[in-house]
């Protein structure tokens, strides 16, 4: 199934498969070979993120992790695509922007790390994540 979303208005073509999930919930996201792209890149920390809302399987709360550079902080941190991040610094996120906005707030507080709750399956823990200059 192809979903056509209107996005920073950009139309891009997203493929969808319907299913059954696993008992551990895993979200994942999959775009055409068309340019689209998976999602939106926070490359300091080597992760593109995804709302939740607009990830099957994924649930309403949160930004979906929809693919980890696996040489990046965020890799060595455990991150995996499907996690679903809940909250950075304490503050609750709904989209790529706020964890950008929650991260550059860390920074201007010169933070040298912050703290991100994230669900991973049914399970969420907190996970530490250098903020790295600039």
């Amino acid at each position: 199934m192809k979903l056509n979303v209107l996005h920073k208005g950009e139309d891009k073509t997203v493929n969808l498969t319907l299913g059954q999930l696993p008992n551990s919930l895993e979200a994942k996201a999959d775009t055409d070979k068309g340019g689209a792209t998976r999602g939106i890149e926070v490359p300091k920390l080597g992760l593109t993120l995804a709302p939740a809302s607009t990830v099957a399987g994924a649930g309403k709360e949160g930004v979906v992790v929809t693919d980890v550079d696996p040489k990046s902080a965020a890799a060595e941190r455990g991150f995996k695509e499907g996690d679903v991040i809940l909250e950075v610094a304490g503050r609750s996120v709904s989209s790529p922007a706020d964890v950008r906005s929650a991260l550059e707030a860390a920074r201007t507080d010169k933070k040298s790390s912050v703290l991100m709750r994230l669900r991973t399956g049914d399970a969420s823990h907190y996970v530490a994540v250098p903020l790295g200059n600039g």
